[in-house]
């Protein structure tokens, strides 16, 4: 242990406190917190100010001023320095970079999360009497930036099923107002686990939009997709044909449902189109969803034209669902996995209302987003797999009695 001569120091600490008592407190930290990080030096060389020894490892190199935020206000303390193949930074210090990231990783969290700035320096100054601005809450946000960047660009791997949708959040983009397009994928993996594996803002659902999109996450290493359930929007559906054709593609029956009002020339026979086309729906196989198909299309030739043209168009995308495990169908037939989500971004974001930026929108749904998916993955399964798996087996072993019984003929 290096040889110590600190008591004058001390002794000012100690003078400070008794004539001053809290008034001077700052100034006793001060004192104080100089002195210990001149020990912690001296620990680091294994010598004192001016000792000879050989166990030393380094020496001293002066000091070097910093302004550090406290409980009691801004003070500026004298960072000990060394040189030699030696590295030393006062424990003390360290601790506190330590408790500011996290102070500002919390700042970031409620600046994301909804909470405006100004609400955010009041809490910040009630917990830690410091005076924080709005400035410095901004920036803190940022910080999260790169840990959401890394959540956003992970690397994925095989998902059996993809669910995607678009939803629409106010942007000011030089100078104007404007909607801007938040693209979700979520998908389910070869353990049944439901994850959200991307998400990005655009200026619209423009075709080159969501291709750049889902291209991004083939980069990832997305694959093994083997049924994708969404809308019917065009810049989505021609994004999906030229990246994932020849994969099932399930259009949204909760959307089909409601496409198919527009269609209905009376307000009277809204509610029995409803119903029938819940009835295809509900079938308990492909093949008598398009004997009802074909039944409703022939029904409604003649009271609604237009409606039953839509029908014989439109309804056939929204059956491809039965082509997977029936105990499968029903998260899939539609979109309102994604749906859902997007009713909890719209309950925290409307706090917001008007986004300055597409970066500070981004980085709120992608702070939302990263937080409810790893609820997913540490929760249930979203699909038993195993019924998966089971189809499979049971599609083989027909096929090879198919080809057994035809070898035998």
């Amino acid at each position: 242990m290096a040889h110590r001569q600190h008591g004058n120091a001390f002794d000012d600490a100690m003078e400070l406190l008794i004539e001053n008592g809290f008034d001077r407190m700052a100034d006793v930290l001060k004192i104080l917190l100089n002195e210990a990080m001149k020990i912690e030096r001296e620990d680091c060389l294994s010598a004192g100010a001016y000792q000879r020894t050989p166990n030393r490892k380094g020496y001293a190199n002066g000091y070097k001023p910093k302004t550090v935020d406290t409980r009691m206000g801004r003070m500026t303390v004298d960072v000990p320095q060394v040189r030699g193949d030696v590295e030393f930074y006062p424990s003390a210090l360290e601790k506190g970079c330590r408790s500011e990231r996290a102070l500002k990783v919390a700042i970031a969290e409620m600046y994301v999360k909804g909470i405006s700035t100004r609400r955010v320096t009041g809490v910040l100054e009630k917990m830690c009497g410091l005076e924080i601005s709005s400035a410095q809450v901004s920036r803190a946000s940022e910080m999260l930036d790169e840990e959401l960047g890394k959540w956003r660009n992970r690397e994925l791997g095989e998902y059996l099923y993809l669910i995607l949708d678009a939803r629409y959040e106010k942007v000011r983009i030089n100078g104007s107002v404007q909607s801007c397009a938040v693209f979700t994928a979520i998908g389910v993996n070869t353990d049944g686990k439901r994850e959200i594996l991307g998400v990005s803002v655009s200026l619209s659902e423009a075709e080159v939009h969501w291709r750049a999109f889902l291209k991004s996450l083939l980069d990832r290493g997305l694959h093994g997709v083997r049924c994708i359930s969404s809308d019917a929007h065009s810049g989505l559906k021609a994004a999906l044909q030229s990246l994932f054709n020849g994969v099932r593609w399930q259009r949204c029956q909760f959307h089909l449902q409601q496409n198919a009002q527009a269609y209905v020339p009376k307000k009277a026979m809204q509610k029995q189109v409803h119903d029938d086309i819940a009835d295809i729906f509900a079938a308990p196989n492909g093949e008598l969803a398009q004997v009802r198909l074909k039944y409703y299309i022939e029904k409604y030739s003649k009271s609604a034209p237009q409606l039953s043209e839509w029908m014989e168009e439109n309804i056939p995308e929204g059956l491809a669902v039965f082509e997977l495990p029936a105990k499968h169908r029903k998260r899939m037939r539609t979109s309102n996995s994604v749906e859902r989500l997007h009713e909890e971004i719209n309950r925290r974001t409307r706090v917001a209302r008007l986004f300055p930026n597409e970066a500070s929108l981004l980085r709120l749904v992608s702070a939302i987003e990263m937080e409810i998916s790893e609820d997913w993955v540490a929760g249930k399964r979203y699909l038993n797999m195993q019924t998966e798996m089971e189809n499979e087996n049971e599609s083989a072993n027909s096929k090879e009695k198919r080809i057994y019984r035809k070898n035998v003929a």
